[in-house]
């Protein structure tokens, strides 16, 4: 199992470093043309865009292995731990419920965009093809979250031992 984890987190980074070092060299390939030919990459921004929503969900999904997204703890950290670990556990449902509910949207969204023939703007591609990474990224965040919150669950159980 933790083998699969360390691959998933792999995936992660790996996509996320592939994705911006690419958006990076697209969009300097757009400036020099823009420079000498006066004229744009017409796809360029298209392809930045399409990045740009997958870098977010995926690192979205570092962002919560790594427990960095935005708290505000003050009230919860003056508390006694009993508590901290119910209110954690309430903001976890809330959070997962609500990434759950990305997800499901994102398959729809995809499925929608399949069943449509939705072509982009600048290439012509069915518009799916920019989309699918979302349900697999939701699901990435899900499962970091998961993670973290049995890690947190087990410190805030030690602290209250």
């Amino acid at each position: 199992m933790k083998a699969l984890y360390r691959f998933v987190v792999w995936f992660e980074e790996t996509v996320c470093i592939v994705l911006f070092l690419a958006m990076t060299a697209l969009g300097g390939a757009n400036i020099v043309a823009r420079y000498f030919t006066d004229s744009a990459l017409g796809v360029s921004e298209e392809l930045i865009l399409a990045g740009f929503l997958c870098l977010t969900v995926f690192g979205a999904a570092i962002a919560a292995r790594r427990g960095e997204h935005l708290a505000v703890t003050v009230f919860v950290d003056g508390m006694p731990v009993s508590w901290q670990r119910r209110i954690f556990w309430l903001a976890y449902a809330c959070s997962a419920g609500a990434i759950l509910f990305s997800a499901w949207y994102a398959v729809m969204l995809v499925r929608n965009e399949f069943a449509s023939g939705l072509r982009t703007y600048g290439l012509g591609l069915p518009a799916w093809y920019y989309h699918f990474t979302l349900p697999l990224g939701f699901l990435l965040v899900f499962l970091e979250w998961s993670v973290r919150a049995f890690r947190e669950w087990k410190r805030l159980a030690v602290h209250d031992g």
